[in-house]
């Protein structure tokens, strides 16, 4: 339950609408349900702005669609991340208007509410192969509710590819650089914008980029100011971060 969905129960109390033990019958699972697998932290909505986000490694299919189900019957937005296709097919049997994203391997079932995208987050990837974090990245702003643009495949092996579209990064409030290899693609970004910048590294590379250490190093280490760094192949938690920028708070509009 969002702020907007508890204002709207407390004016239909106060209305006569709603008796109090039909908003009781509705809040009996605040602050959390017990699904003895998970504790469903229906509150998540009013202290951060959006629910809890399902984290699907490591979790069964019959976990993941209990906690789906909960929160559907709570009229929540849902964001799945690091889902299959597989996955993706038995939740829209539970809701049809799921969407699976699989480059990003997100699924996202909307609450039914719109609201107009705020401000503006653009993402970025130094390579085509970085595109996968980049996506779960610009997922996860956009279903925050950030209005979010993407420039895929600008690394620094070509930087002309970048420059040719530097209005796009003078237009953005905050930026997402997603890079692999050797990483450098944040500084660079640095040094052509005042816009704060939410460095992630990526797992993409040869050997001695060990899984990512090496562009997380080289982004640690950015001589270019404003620049945040997250771990490795986080997107999830940059969208997170580049929408409570872009938002100036993190409320979900």
């Amino acid at each position: 339950m969002d702020p907007r969905q508890l204002t709207a129960l407390l004016e239909s109390v106060a209305e006569g609408q709603t008796t109090p033990q039909q908003a009781l019958a509705r809040l009996r699972h605040m602050p959390y349900e017990d699904l003895s697998f998970a504790r469903l932290d229906h509150h998540r909505a009013l202290r951060h702005g959006f629910p809890e986000v399902i984290y699907c490694e490591g979790k069964t299919d019959s976990q993941v669609l209990a906690i789906v189900s909960r929160m559907l019957k709570a009229k929540q937005t849902i964001l799945a991340t690091r889902a299959n296709e597989a996955l993706a097919r038995k939740v829209r049997r539970l809701a049809r208007r799921a969407k699976y994203h699989p480059l990003s391997r997100c699924i996202v079932v909307s609450s039914g509410r719109r609201t107009k995208p705020i401000g503006g987050v653009l993402v970025l990837s130094a390579g085509t192969s970085d595109i996968p974090v980049a996506e779960e990245a610009a997922v996860t702003a956009e279903t925050l509710g950030s209005k979010v643009r993407t420039l895929y495949d600008v690394g620094v092996a070509g930087l002309h590819r970048l420059l040719s579209h530097r209005n796009l990064l003078v237009e953005a409030r905050v930026l997402v650089v997603v890079a692999g290899m050797d990483g450098a693609l944040p500084s660079v970004v640095g040094g052509l914008t005042d816009k704060p910048i939410v460095a992630v590294p990526t797992s993409v590379g040869y050997g001695a980029s060990f899984r990512g250490i090496a562009p997380l190093l080289t982004m640690l280490n950015s001589c270019a100011p404003g620049v945040a760094v997250v771990n490795i192949d986080n997107g999830f938690g940059a969208g997170v971060l580049a929408h409570r920028i872009n938002a100036g708070g993190g409320r979900h509009p």
